[in-house]
């Protein structure tokens, strides 16, 4: 418990640092609410990862950083040591996440977390990475990618399509054919980043919390909302 108190203390002293007073309220606000109740309306993508271009399509406008994949603690561990930084320091339920065998996938600018992206291979590592309970065929050769979040000075530089093209390209590696995830339809921004792959709406949803109880329900997508959707250009 002390330990997630000082993520949370050094999450809201980022926040302050990078985004201002007004954002942190903010977040604070939407970090207690689903406590109590919370509703979100999402778009159930599916990308075929065969085929999702050329790495120098995707690349972001910068000009320095490098690119880390995570898949444990002990890499974490590691790489903390070499850069001076732990980023699991800055994000709540990281270090469960990487027990739970979900990836990381990190953009770094200096040794500065600048974006980061999760990717699941199995059940396990899904409830992990994305509390919406969606179906996902792992069986099948289908994997999942959710949580992605950028530094706000970096946003609009393209690093949420760079990450997903190397977490698909990743799961390509692996042996995976399909990746699913959810998409709040209130989030443009990744709705765009999306477009670039050309995915597939398989179902709406929406999850309800009331205290202790979840509400989820699904239905097939509305073809006239699904085709307003914004592109990637």
């Amino acid at each position: 418990m002390i330990s997630k108190l000082g993520v949370l203390l050094r999450r809201s002293i980022d926040i302050l640092r990078t985004e201002g007073l007004g954002p942190l309220f903010r977040r604070c606000i939407d970090f207690i609410s689903p406590w109590f109740f919370k509703r979100e309306d999402y778009y159930i993508y599916e990308h075929e990862i065969l085929k999702t271009g050329k790495e120098a399509d995707f690349l972001p406008k910068l000009t320095d950083f490098t690119f880390k994949i995570i898949s444990s603690n002990r890499e974490a561990d590691e790489l903390a040591s070499l850069v001076g930084f732990d980023f699991r320091k800055h994000f709540v339920k990281t270090r469960e996440m990487l027990n739970q065998g979900a990836i990381a996938f990190c953009v770094f600018v200096g040794n500065e977390l600048v974006h980061i992206g999760w990717v699941a291979m199995d059940e396990k590592a899904k409830k992990a990475v994305d509390a919406v309970p969606y179906k996902v065929s792992f069986s099948k050769g289908q994997a999942c990618t959710g949580r992605t979040w950028t530094l706000p000075q970096y946003r609009g530089k393209g690093l949420m399509a760079y990450s997903y093209f190397k977490r698909f390209q990743f799961l390509r590696d692996k042996g995976f054919t399909t990746s699913r995830n959810a998409v709040s339809k209130s989030n443009i921004a990744s709705q765009k980043a999306h477009a670039k792959f050309g995915p597939k709406v398989v179902a709406e949803a929406r999850l309800m919390e009331l205290l202790s109880l979840r509400f989820y329900s699904e239905k097939q997508p509305d073809m006239a909302e699904r085709d307003n959707r914004p592109s990637g250009n």
